[in-house]
């Protein structure tokens, strides 16, 4: 890989620095790499190979989230705002990628698939529940094609595999949008981390940071350990991004950020059950949710998800809920330890408190052996065989904890970026839908943290390449002109449908 720093005594001198080989900083990288093509930009990864942890396609649901089908994200049916909010960032999310494809940055076809996203219910309160969901939702036109039923024989022309030898006699109802889609970020990590390379940026892997230092010019000293006999590195960089992942609050911490003070992570795993069988994986054809029980955490939704990873089909079920000490799956025990502090041991102590019922779901999973498992999946299968899923280890999650106007601690849904006051370090803390919403997130944070540039030129640059970011209000017409050019331009099988 080329490298295009320059060197002052025993450091190199960079503009950009991004901590963690994942989808963030790939993005944040692509973008920069494409908007100041005259800056010098490193990437640094701890393993010795990109997208290992959360963006690895193992270690997450690949939905590309579009708030079709994730019902933790709408818990009043009457609503839909945030399911509204999460289906704009993510059409702006295909905007992007659909601007890369177009300038052959990009090919689709190796990291995103059509898959219809759906939601299926097996009780009387959640047919109920999901009625006046879809009775919301569909007059929004970011869920235009939005189907709904209670008939178990149409349910079964939508996902075989969840009626086949089902009983009838209880009540179930789904609802199905035909244009959700399966994404390998993985694969979408690696697409993204070439535009860097191959315009001159550097990706060091192998290179674990440990010290963050600001300098008295406003610069950042980046340093730490490289290879595994020891050897040491040091980065200065003008703009420093931390998308490490569950280390990532670690990180901030090292580097004093005021703007941290007070927050906390919560080390939730998951495990899931995977069907790798052709005959099996062939004949579903969706990612079907459902909802989490009474206590669990967000993040434990359950889903039958159709996975297609380096060409080939899977069927994905979870998760089950995990624990461990650890805050990245390849991490180590002591990493929990690290972050705690003692203006932020109330914070956590308070958030678990006040969520005792997700304590006792923990504890519930952690016991439950694999075919109490399994029984959860044949919920959704009934016919499943045990003998063709495996139990695989997902990765880990930092769940996001942060005081509250009392100094109490809030245990936080979704991602937060923080951002130093003077613009020169960022990071990135939280959980799901990050992937997902990667391009808005970072779009955002180089309006906020490159205010001049943004204004200069990058502005028009977006606007051209995502003409959606700024858009403040979304017409029917809009939004279906919009998945119709994206759609085509990914090379997505299905076309949108419009409101008539």
């Amino acid at each position: 890989m080329t490298q295009r720093w320059r060197r002052a005594g025993n450091v190199e001198e960079a503009d950009i620095v991004l901590i963690g080989g994942g989808i963030m900083s790939a993005t944040l990288g692509a973008m920069i790499t494409l908007l100041q093509p005259d800056w010098r930009i490193v990437l640094v990864e701890k393993s010795n190979s990109l997208a290992s942890e959360s963006s690895d396609p193992w270690n997450n649901a690949g939905t590309g989230h579009s708030g079709f089908s994730e019902l933790n994200y709408m818990p009043d049916p009457t609503d839909g705002s945030k399911p509204a909010e999460i289906a704009r960032q993510f059409l702006i999310t295909r905007q992007w990628w659909a601007y890369l494809a177009e300038s052959g940055l990009l090919d689709p076809r190796e990291y995103l698939h059509t898959s219809p996203h759906m939601d299926v219910v097996f009780d009387r309160r959640g047919v109920d529940y999901l009625r006046q969901r879809y009775q919301t939702l569909i007059t929004d036109p970011f869920f235009a094609g939005l189907e709904y039923s209670e008939d178990p024989a149409r349910i079964a022309t939508w996902a075989p595999l969840i009626m086949e030898g089902r009983s009838e006699d209880g009540p179930i109802a789904a609802t199905r949008h035909r244009h959700g889609t399966d994404v390998d970020f993985g694969a979408l990590t690696r697409a993204l981390t070439s535009i860097i390379t191959d315009r001159g940026g550097t990706v060091l892997l192998g290179h674990e940071v440990s010290s963050l230092r600001q300098q008295p010019d406003g610069r950042w000293l980046v340093s730490g350990r490289s290879g595994s006999r020891g050897g040491r590195f040091a980065i200065r960089g003008r703009h420093v991004f931390v998308g490490a992942g569950g280390f990532a609050l670690h990180l901030l911490q090292r580097a004093r950020l005021p703007q941290v003070r007070g927050y906390a992570v919560l080390p939730v795993g998951a495990a899931f059950y995977r069907c790798s069988d052709p005959e099996v994986a062939a004949r579903h054809d969706a990612k079907v949710y459902g909802q989490a029980a009474i206590g669990a955490p967000p993040m434990s939704v359950p889903h039958l998800d159709k996975r297609i990873v380096d060409g080939q089909e899977h069927l994905l079920f979870g998760p089950y809920a995990t624990f461990s000490t650890k805050l990245l799956k390849h991490g180590k025990l002591t990493d929990f330890f690290t972050t705690l502090r003692w203006h932020n041991l109330h914070v956590i102590a308070a958030a678990g408190l006040q969520n005792l019922p997700l304590v006792r779901y923990l504890i519930t999973e952690l016991a439950a052996g694999p075919r109490k498992k399994f029984a959860q999946l044949q919920r959704f299968y009934p016919s499943a065989a045990f003998e063709q899923w495996e139990l695989i280890l997902a990765g880990q999650r930092a769940q996001l904890v942060t005081p509250d106007k009392n100094n109490m601690g809030v245990l936080r849904q979704g991602t937060e970026v923080v951002t130093s006051a003077d613009h020169s370090i960022s990071g990135l803390l939280g959980a799901s839908p990050g992937a997902s919403t990667a391009v808005p997130i970072m779009l955002n944070l180089l309006r906020e943290c490159f205010p001049d540039r943004w204004q200069s030129s990058w502005k028009n640059t977006i606007a051209t390449a995502v003409p959606g970011f700024e858009r403040t209000t979304w017409e029917a017409d809009d939004v279906s002109d919009s998945l119709e050019r994206t759609a085509s331009a990914l090379d997505l099988t299905n076309t949108p449908d419009r409101h008539p």
